[in-house]
């Protein structure tokens, strides 16, 4: 996999060099499948498990980027967007001479499915504030950042996805996590984690934050406001942008002082590849 700088207004867009570098930008409209990952998918080509990458352009403010790819699936790597962010920041970001338009939220805009919920509101910055409740070991955690403070790298990057032990075989028998392992992923036992120690106290919670972030890039340009979720998880996530994206009365486009930013380097992403064997195509 390589990200490669693209010009002012491009926004993300997914290149699948394996079938005649077929583009598919990363916008809501493109959305597919949103069950255990978040894929998009355009005239039948298919790129799967987006949300890590994408939150981490978010968290870094890389706003115009290539990702050229030559399978389906993005690489896992730990299962979380840390290895993705040490690799942004190894190689670089360019500044661009246009400002950054974002998307503030004008009234609230919210989408609920029993006891599950998710709603977008107006605010300055970008402030999350996420609720969930699980079985045992985990139960309830909750917990909220504010992007606006440039506190992604230190307090969501590194938060791992996680599933429980009992859950495996139904999942690789449907075809899902055929490359989840203790290496990229916190397997949760009766009594805890497998294979800890965790990361954080509340590990859970900030990694379906990071999810929940890049989710709401697939909006095509970063929010300006506040969100709530409750229980929620990728369709919810996803819902939310249709949402968005459908009721234009809801945010209006706001450009700051600060400019739009890209990836520095179109070279492979050796630094991460040389720590991280798991990247595909390196």
């Amino acid at each position: 996999m390589r990200l490669l700088p693209a010009p002012a207004g491009s926004g993300v867009v997914f290149r699948r060099t394996d079938l005649d570098d077929f583009e598919i930008p990363a916008i809501g409209r493109n959305v597919a499948k949103v069950s255990y990952a978040t894929s998009l998918m355009r005239q039948g080509v298919l790129i799967s498990t987006t949300e890590h990458l994408l939150s981490a352009f978010i968290g870094m403010g890389v706003d115009n980027v290539i990702v050229e790819l030559d399978n389906l699936e993005l690489p896992i790597l730990d299962g979380s967007a840390l290895p993705y962010v040490d690799a942004i920041a190894n190689q670089g970001i360019r500044t661009q001479r246009r400002h950054r338009e974002y998307m503030r939220i004008l009234k609230p805009v919210e989408v609920r499915e029993g006891n599950k919920f998710i709603g977008v509101y107006p605010g300055s910055g970008y402030r999350i504030q996420y609720t969930i409740d699980f079985p045992a070991p985990i139960g309830q955690q909750k917990t909220s950042v504010d992007l606006a403070t440039e506190t992604y790298g230190a307090e969501i990057a590194a938060a791992r996805t996680f599933g429980y032990k009992a859950d495996e075989k139904m999942l690789r028998n449907m075809g899902l996590i055929r490359g989840a392992g203790p290496h990229n992923a916190i397997i949760i036992g009766a009594k805890g984690p497998e294979n800890g120690p965790l990361r954080f106290k509340d590990e859970y919670v900030r990694h379906k934050v990071l999810d929940l972030i890049g989710d709401l890039a697939l909006a095509g340009r970063r929010i300006e406001g506040h969100v709530v979720a409750e229980r929620a998880g990728h369709a919810m996530h996803t819902a939310l942008v249709s949402r968005l994206l459908k009721d234009r009365s809801a945010w209006e486009l706001a450009r700051t002082p600060i400019v739009a930013t890209e990836s520095q380097k179109g070279e492979s992403l050796a630094a991460l590849a040389g720590r991280r064997p798991a990247l595909a195509g390196a």
